[in-house]
């Protein structure tokens, strides 16, 4: 511990500090977990980031909020386990490393199993590392000891026994259905690793004959005419009394020889293009659907396509080997040829397309693995009806509970070779036998035929369900960690994964121990740029959290966001946004000013717009701190701190009190994950209450030799000492730093704030008296300071006064007054003389007139002047506001900035009224 005759640095540098601090804490352990029976456990599962890269702005607030809840815990006495680890990513980081082996030179394709898995470790291991090392820079007080990674051999041995375990209660099974197909990735996809969006497209008129010869035949519309090869019937609305006689006969397929019924089935929309529509089962889940539920028709399922999205060999001969896209071009010249392409005409529709890879999936018939999600969907609500588990925000619970009851069976096999082997072995026959290892299925074939073991991998996110289990130990009921730490306490996610990770978590957990992996989710937002738009390398707005912890110049940044896979209209644009925005790079701030800036952001609102100018003003106040402690500490040195029984003074009295509520206040911020309240709050006591005003008021005292001052330096440290205590969980480097000059003098025998007792409000303490005398007494230095400002009156200018009050208190307050707000003699005058010509202002039932003299010549021409020019001004932002195209076509951000300069603006406006009021009437 330093002592208090050490020197504490004049100036605050975050980053010489914060390096130093973080080796300092992981040498004394500082963030390791022990069970202790009987102790309250606090336990945090951090999301694996995936080692498809580094981490993001996304990463970096999430883990400011879980590592604020974790040292908060900590400080609180909890056993305490922040559980860390990385993610495999299977399909991601098959993406990544197949394109940066193709950058180096080499092409996947030639490498067998063996050699790409060697590739990819050597990536994952490079990551991981990269990884550790930003979130030790943020200051992660995570328990590295416990590190974990989804494919580590216990982690795995979990999944294998959670997959054979489903598969022998029949929750898990193999068929031959419908998938989302990724012809670049040449694997199937989850529902939620699909992202449709809207696309310009066309509409196709294309007529099918009847097969009887009669009539003119039924015409759809469609957006896929290369499908029309592989259609199963035509169908119609039922009731739809345009094409009601038509129904049972069958019209010839274009382009081929297969003719087909024409059906009716719920899923038609009479409204839509020709309300009559084709019915290609192997290609479209909504056919799909139609197939399945008339039986009776036997409606054929034909797959057209190869793996690659080319046509295989049930196309007519002239279509097989063409790309999909080639095939469409090509039967659309032939309808035309035919006399039965009716027209086209350009339509926009959802076109749904790999979320990695940006191809076009192709549904597609296949053989897969799956959850029957029924029944684990049906515990999973069970969770929050019982009461085991709760979301904050409430509204969350709602979005849950509706997928939840509409869920569909799990697709969980990939085909990539990066993930957990699928533990099942395959006979020459196509026999399956699911076991833990190879030994066990060649038991359960009962002979000694040859035996392979599937290539499929597992999904994930079937994995990272188990998360929470497997990383405390599971399936070993007897670990003490998960007896001790399950089920965790919280878990802090966005709200962009509530379905591929948050209900899956509940799902597996609910079914293998019967509870709930966690008491409560924290849905936070997504981080969005400072115009609300979503960070990407496209838009030229990515920014990099350890760049605005340690700076960076505009040459490395531009270096970074002009990437390879950008074309020149990209880069060039992206190259002209960051010039506008960062002309001189990015300042270095510390995480500690980043880390405040992100739980100032963290409300409870779907999205978070990250402005790289709120960060400054956290920086500033971390200075502020550091300078409020270097006067402290100097202060202390002075005399001595008296003891805890001496007489307090007002002044004394009201920061103590203050303290206290906030105390309260923020207690029950980090109850109902209002960080931004937290911050708030916080902000408020260091700034205001403790820098502004008592710090100012202790120079006053401090000035005479007495018991009041001894009682002053007291507080001054101890106040102080419970500020840093306060700040710690989300400012930890500094707060550690400072720590090491305030412990020593306020008595306090933690060697290290991160292992102090978090300060609880005590509500003795609390002093409305105090308060509100001190409340007035702003309120006169206040308004003293607005008049000088007002008027124009040089501030280093000291004018007397003349002071009508009917608070003694207030009156015996005098010479701090006049310190802060710079004034001469005061004199009390009741009442004040009515004759004089010097202005006067009203604040808390006082009156006070400033004595101008010759400083104060013309003021009443230069107030009213100021009053017109304010008046003016809002004015002219109303005017903005009210302008409709301003207030539609404007950034969101930009009409809150006018929004908020007008409410200044007419803050400002109405301190000069009132002055003028007070003086003319």
């Amino acid at each position: 511990m330093a002592s208090t005759e050490q020197p504490l640095a004049a100036q605050y540098d975050p980053d010489v500090l914060e390096r130093r601090i973080y080796a300092h804490w992981e040498q004394r352990c500082a963030f390791a977990s022990a069970p202790r029976p009987g102790n309250d456990s606090y336990c945090i599962m951090l999301p694996p980031p995936n080692v498809t890269g580094s981490l993001h702005m996304g990463h970096a607030f999430q883990h400011t909020i879980m590592d604020a809840l974790i040292r908060h815990a900590r400080m609180l006495g909890n056993d305490v386990l922040w559980q860390a680890g990385t993610d495999h990513a299977g399909v991601g980081t098959h993406i990544v490393v197949t394109r940066a082996l193709r950058g180096a030179g080499i092409d996947p394709d030639q490498l067998s199993r063996q050699e790409f898995m060697a590739k990819v470790i050597e990536w994952k291991d490079t990551s991981a590392t990269a990884i550790g090392a930003q979130m030790r820079r943020l200051g992660d007080s995570c328990d590295w000891s416990r590190e974990c990674f989804t494919l580590d051999p216990k982690l795995s041995l979990a999944v294998t026994d959670l997959f054979v375990r489903l598969y022998d209660e029949g929750l898990i099974y193999r068929g031959k259905r419908l998938v989302n197909w990724d012809p670049k990735l040449l694997t199937a996809l989850a529902d939620l690793e699909v992202v449709s969006a809207e696309e310009e497209g066309v509409l196709y008129h294309v007529r099918y004959r009847f097969a009887d010869g009669q009539d003119d035949g039924m015409i759809i519309a469609t957006t896929r005419p290369e499908t029309i090869l592989v259609d199963g019937a035509l169908a119609i609305a039922p009731g739809d009394e345009r094409y009601a006689r038509f129904l049972g006969r069958r019209v010839c397929v274009p382009c081929t020889e297969r003719t087909i019924e024409i059906i009716e089935d719920v899923h038609v929309d009479p409204q839509f293009g020709t309300g009559c529509v084709k019915i290609t089962a192997a290609h479209d889940f909504n056919d799909y659907e139609v197939m399945m539920r008339h039986p009776d028709k036997n409606i054929p399922v034909i797959n057209l396509m190869t793996p690659t999205a080319h046509l295989n060999d049930n196309a007519p001969p002239e279509y097989r080997g063409l790309d999909r896209y080639e095939a469409r071009a090509q039967i659309v010249a032939d309808l035309k040829a035919q006399g039965l392409l009716i027209k086209s005409e350009p339509h926009r529709y959802m076109l749904p397309r790999g979320e990695r890879s940006g191809v076009v999936v192709e549904p597609m018939i296949s053989d897969q693995w799956y959850v029957k999600a029924a029944p684990l969907a049906a515990k999973a609500l069970d969770a929050v009806r019982d009461g085991k588990l709760e979301f904050v925000p409430g509204r969350w619970r709602t979005v849950y509970e509706n997928w939840l009851n509409d869920i569909k069976d799990w697709c969980i096999s990939r085909q990539v070779d990066w993930g957990h082997r699928i533990p099942a072995w395959q006979d020459d026959d196509g026999n399956l036998f699911v076991a833990q290892d190879s030994a066990g299925a060649r038991a359960k074939a009962g002979d000694e035929r040859p035996l392979r073991q599937v290539d499929d991998v597992l999904d994930t996110w079937f994995s990272s369900a188990l998360w929470p289990l497997s990383t405390l130990g599971w399936p070993d009921a007897n670990n003490a960690y998960l007896r001790h730490y399950f089920p965790t306490s919280v878990l802090v996610t966005g709200n962009d994964i509530i379905f591929f990770w948050v209900a899956r978590m509940v799902m597996m957990s609910m079914h293998l121990v019967g509870d709930a992996p966690f008491r409560k989710v924290y849905m936070h937002g997504l981080v969005r740029d400072r115009h609300g738009q979503k960070m990407s390398k496209s838009r030229g707005n990515v920014l990099d959290p350890i760049d605005l912890v340690d700076g960076i110049s505009l040459e490395a940044l531009l270096t970074k966001r002009l990437s390879a896979d950008l074309d020149e209209r990209k880069k060039k644009e992206v190259e002209r946004r960051t010039r506008i925005e960062y002309p001189a790079g990015i300042a270095a701030h510390g995480a500690d000013a980043l880390r405040l800036t992100f739980a100032s952001l963290a409300s409870h609102g779907p999205s978070i717009n990250f402005d790289l100018g709120r960060i400054d003003g956290h920086r500033r106040l971390c200075t502020k701190l550091w300078q409020a402690s270097r006067f402290v500490v100097q202060a202390c040195k002075q005399g001595p701190l008296g003891d805890a029984d001496a007489k307090l003074g007002i002044a004394e009295r009201w920061i103590i009190s203050r303290l206290q509520r906030a105390e309260k206040e923020i207690a029950g911020h980090f109850d109902t994950f209002r960080f931004d309240l937290m911050v708030e709050e916080l902000t408020v006591l260091l700034r205001d209450d403790f820098c502004s005003w008592y710090i100012e008021l202790a120079k006053e005292t401090l000035a005479h030799d007495s018991a009041a001052a001894e009682a002053c330096r007291r507080t001054l440290a101890r106040v102080l000492a419970a500020l840093l205590r306060l700040a710690h969980p989300l400012i930890p480097f500094i707060t550690e730093e400072l720590w090491r000059w305030v412990a020593p003098l306020a008595q306090d025998p933690a060697p290290l704030i991160i292992n102090a007792a978090y300060p609880v409000c005590d509500p003795r303490r609390i002093d409305p008296e105090a308060e509100a005398i001190l409340g007035d007494f702003v309120a006169v230095v206040r308004a003293v300071r607005s008049l000088r400002t007002s008027l124009g009156v040089d501030p280093g200018l000291k004018l007397d006064c003349r002071f009508e009050t009917s608070s003694e208190q207030l009156a015996a307050m005098s010479g701090y007054m006049a310190r802060l707000a710079r004034l001469g003699q005061i004199k009390r005058q009741n009442p004040l003389d009515e004759n004089s010509e010097d202005p006067v202002v009203d604040a808390a039932k006082s009156r006070l007139r400033l004595m101008l003299g010759t400083a104060g010549s013309g003021w009443q021409q230069r107030l009213a002047e100021k009053i017109t020019l304010g008046q003016e001004n809002c004015r002219k932002i109303e005017a903005k506001l009210a302008d409709q195209n301003f207030a539609q076509r404007a950034p969101r951000q930009v009409v809150d900035e006018h929004a908020e300069r007008l409410a200044r603006a007419k803050q400002q406006l109405d301190a000069l009224e009132r002055l003028s009021r007070a003086n003319f009437g």
